[in-house]
């Protein structure tokens, strides 16, 4: 597991303690002796306003077709949990670099680094 790989997770599930299985951005590898991952929320329901935090991943284009994401989907970089890793299920595929760039950046300006 890597940073920039997008799987399949279970993701803390709305108020609730519950999880809901969903592709997720990992933004670290696991870390720690209980090892944990940092993830980004990805949904294929895109929001009617877009944030400046958001990312559209359209996998019908060359930039995004690396992703195996099956539909049009909205990565959410103010949406983030600390998972455990065994809640890391299947690994999907990776962003392109130049997605995982506009990553960095939004994640930079997102939290003031």
């Amino acid at each position: 597991m890597n940073p920039d790989e997008i799987h399949l997770a279970s993701f803390p599930f709305g108020g609730s303690a519950g999880m809901k299985l969903r592709p997720v951005l990992l933004l670290t590898g696991a870390v720690g002796s209980v090892p944990e991952v940092l993830v980004a929320y990805i949904s294929s329901v895109i929001p009617p306003t877009v944030l400046l935090s958001d990312i559209l991943l359209d996998p019908s284009s060359p930039e995004h077709a690396s992703t195996n994401l099956k539909t049009v989907s909205v990565l959410r970089l103010h949406k983030l949990a600390t998972i455990h890793a065994r809640s890391v299920v299947r690994r999907l595929d990776v962003l392109s670099p130049a997605t995982a760039a506009e990553v960095d950046e939004k994640l930079r300006r997102l939290l003031n680094l």
